[in-house]
């Protein structure tokens, strides 16, 4: 049984990014489909991909094209992914609809909210300078920063150390059964947004989060009014 809201005893907010706080889908099934157009496959549909799209080229060349990391195409076919999302990584990526009040309602009530994605540098910058939230987050922590990506704890502790504040104090939310276990790694309180992607399962009724959210601004009822 899920728990009523309550707020937590924190005083930042870490957000996964693709899936959480951006939807970019659509720009990261239009990598996949160059590919397939380049091979002569029909295109997919960006809801079809949808699904997959937190698990990176990984779950995407998977769904798209039926490789996996050990098969003789999957480094070129990688490669090229990565290179055809650079080029179009902020075409149809937007902040999901109440992000922007959420992250002001954060201001609002002091608390510090910063990112922690598996997307490398090279493109978590430019994705959130074109969502223009990349001088407001006050931790930004990608897939490459620390030697071990999610769900590793070893991004949110590092998080948790360039906010000052104990990982308990942090409350991450993300999207994906490996930011839950990230951050239960990290001891810190988990949300799920459940408006997210969700993976191939497309449930997270059983994911050992500590709350659920069905839009970004419920979020705001499992925090303090005020932070720190």
């Amino acid at each position: 049984m899920r728990p009523d809201s309550h707020p937590l005893p924190v005083a930042a907010v870490l957000f996964d990014l693709d899936g959480t706080l951006a939807d970019s889908a659509g720009d990261l099934a239009g990598a996949v489909n160059r590919i397939r157009r380049e091979r002569g496959m029909a295109e997919m549909s960006v809801a079809s991909l949808r699904p997959h799209a937190s698990a990176g080229a990984r779950g995407l060349l998977g769904a798209g094209m039926g490789v996996a990391p050990g098969d003789p195409d999957y480094p070129v076919l990688r490669d090229r992914f990565l290179a055809y999302y650079e080029a179009g990584l902020a075409e149809t990526t937007a902040l999901f609809d109440g992000i922007g009040a959420l992250l002001d309602a954060l201001d609002a009530r002091g608390l510090r909210w910063g990112i922690v994605t598996n997307k490398a540098a090279r493109y978590t910058r430019p994705v959130l300078a074109a969502l223009g939230i990349e001088s407001r987050a006050s931790a930004i922590v990608s897939g490459d920063t620390t030697p071990h990506p999610k769900p590793h704890p070893a991004p949110l502790l590092h998080a948790a150390t360039l906010l000052d504040l104990d990982s308990a104090k942090c409350v991450y939310v993300g999207d994906d059964l490996r930011d839950i276990v990230a951050g239960n790694a990290a001891g810190m309180p988990t949300i799920v947004a459940e408006y997210g992607y969700l993976g191939e399962a497309g449930c997270s009724d059983d994911w050992p989060a500590n709350g659920w959210i069905d839009q970004p601004l419920d979020l705001l009822h499992w925090l303090p009014q005020r932070g720190d």
